[in-house]
């Protein structure tokens, strides 16, 4: 009876090794998936079958379960094979293109043939000069304003011109009558679309006459520099001994005549 005993007990640890050594091989074993030419796949864990054939792209993947491997095993090492999915045609490929760049097409041209919304009617007032008006060079400056009614649209913009020339954008400008030459000047603005087209316009006359005195004082000064740049260097120092000569003079005179200030006499005045 205790040999009996011992037997069964052999027996039942023998099982349990085999089949550990069964699970453990099983798990070890690497599985191949095999692609050929149509693309269909197929699974396997005998990848010499197949490494003879032409066509045939083997590649190792990773198995989570060994129960797939068993299950195989247990087939005769027979492989799984499973259908590929179906691969699209050019045919397939290039009408699907053709609708996308038609679509695409017909996006853009619904966006350029859009209508645009007009502008609306402006009225372009010049507020400033408001009439005829004469500045005098260089000591005064030719200050334009702008008025717009409506509102402007962003689309649409306001240039201010100078005899025809551009001088800036937006509702007001101030130019230096110093960059005029005297006479006559035609001051404009015109509101233009995003096109080019002009849709309002306003302009003005005025006249730029030259401030003779102090275009003369200006000469006068002009012509002093000029003089003494041309002397040469004692001269210069002479010239400035005799100014200083001049200046002291003058401030003499000027405390002789002063009335009497006992108090500026103290602080030297």
């Amino acid at each position: 009876m205790k040999k009996f005993a011992k037997w069964r007990a052999y027996k039942s640890v023998g099982a349990v090794v085999v089949l550990a050594s069964f699970s453990m091989i099983a798990m070890a074993t690497p599985i191949y998936k095999v692609v050929d030419d149509s693309g269909r796949i197929t699974f396997t864990d005998n990848p010499q079958h197949y490494e003879n054939q032409a066509g045939k792209t083997i590649t190792p993947v990773a198995v989570s379960e060994s129960t797939a491997l068993l299950n195989n095993r247990t087939a005769n090492n027979q492989a799984v094979s499973q259908p590929a999915p179906p691969q699209q045609t050019n045919h397939q490929n290039s009408s699907q293109s053709t609708a996308a760049n038609n679509a695409q097409t017909s996006n853009e041209n619904s966006s350029k043939t859009k209508p645009q919304l007009p502008s609306p009617s402006y009225q372009l007032t010049m507020t400033e000069p408001s009439a005829e008006r004469a500045y005098r060079r260089p000591a005064q400056n030719i200050v334009v304003n702008l008025q717009v009614k409506p509102a402007l649209k962003s689309s649409d913009s306001v240039t201010i011109y100078i005899d025809g020339a551009a001088i800036a954008q937006g509702l007001s400008a101030n130019v230096p009558t110093v960059d005029l030459m005297p006479g006559q000047h035609t001051i404009s603005a015109a509101i233009t679309n995003k096109s080019g087209q002009t849709i309002s316009q306003v302009s003005q006359t005025v006249y730029v006459i030259q401030n003779t005195t102090v275009l003369q004082n200006n000469k006068k000064i002009a012509a002093q520099l000029q003089a003494y740049e041309r002397l040469s260097l004692p001269q210069k120092i002479l010239l400035k001994l005799r100014q200083d000569n001049i200046n002291q003079a003058e401030a003499a005179k000027k405390r002789q005549t002063a009335p009497n200030d006992p108090f500026g006499a103290l602080i030297g005045k």
